[in-house]
């Protein structure tokens, strides 16, 4: 997958795209990411890309032909057909879009920066606009990462084993379950007797129950199209506690 991100800030998204799990799958020819600069296409010798707003009001607006051009002058390696534009205003980021964007060949992302960027880039140059939360960050580079890492571990090869993503939280519409490692008992409290039975239908059933228990907890607005055997281990945490064994205390 190739994405192609437009920013007037490269130093905060070069620097991530090297790191971690995101960096080796860049270094492996998994995703193949590079940032294009809209200053590169101004037309003046100062590099000009913002203006005062048309009608008045505080900041600055970034001019539409610095950012049309530097959207053009990837065509023959991006396709240019999906053109996302980091907004506030966007379709929310959650895990089905996420699997949607990682299943493209391509993608351009816009990142805005001072009040935007002038309507037209959204008129005539954006497919789509999406958001990462209701709150306004200094410019879309960061969010534009957040979805980038998002997209990645969609990717096979990516993440190591696939069942680290198949476990996700929301990756099956829920909450994941709570992981436990060494040492199985810790001021008290241990590691839930499943875990440690090596009987994996006991583990996986355990590991669903929690998920469930979690998501009824936290975000309830997840359990939808539950199977009837959802139901049944949802009805059986009713009268169990999630909290982690302890040993009596005197």
């Amino acid at each position: 997958m190739r994405i192609d991100i437009v920013s007037l800030f490269p130093e905060i998204v070069e620097g991530v795209l090297k790191a971690s799990l995101l960096g080796r799958a860049v270094d492996e020819g998994l995703i193949e990411v590079a940032v294009v600069n809209p200053r590169d296409f101004a037309a003046d010798r100062h590099r000009t890309v913002d203006d005062a707003p048309y009608g008045g009001g505080a900041g600055m607006v970034m001019q539409c032909g610095p950012i049309f051009d530097a959207v053009e002058s990837l065509r023959g390696r991006n396709s240019c057909g999906r053109v996302v534009l980091m907004s506030p205003r966007g379709r929310r980021l959650d895990q089905e879009l996420v699997k949607e964007l990682a299943a493209a060949p391509d993608l351009v992302i816009i990142c805005a920066r001072y009040e935007g960027v002038d309507e037209r880039v959204s008129e005539a140059l954006v497919t789509e606009e999406i958001s990462i939360g209701d709150y306004v960050l200094n410019g879309g580079e960061l969010p534009a990462l957040v979805m980038i890492e998002a997209i990645g571990r969609m990717i096979p090869g990516v993440v190591g084993k696939w069942e680290s993503v198949d476990t996700d939280s929301f990756f099956h519409g829920l909450l994941g379950p709570p992981q436990y490692t060494r040492p199985t008992e810790f001021r008290g409290m241990k590691v839930p007797a499943p875990l440690m039975s090596g009987d994996h239908a006991a583990i996986g059933r355990w590991r669903r129950k929690e998920a469930l228990r979690a998501t009824r907890a936290r975000r309830p607005d997840l359990l939808r199209n539950l199977t009837e055997e959802d139901l049944e281990l949802l009805a059986e945490t009713g009268n169990e506690s999630p909290a982690p064994e302890r040993e009596n205390e005197p």
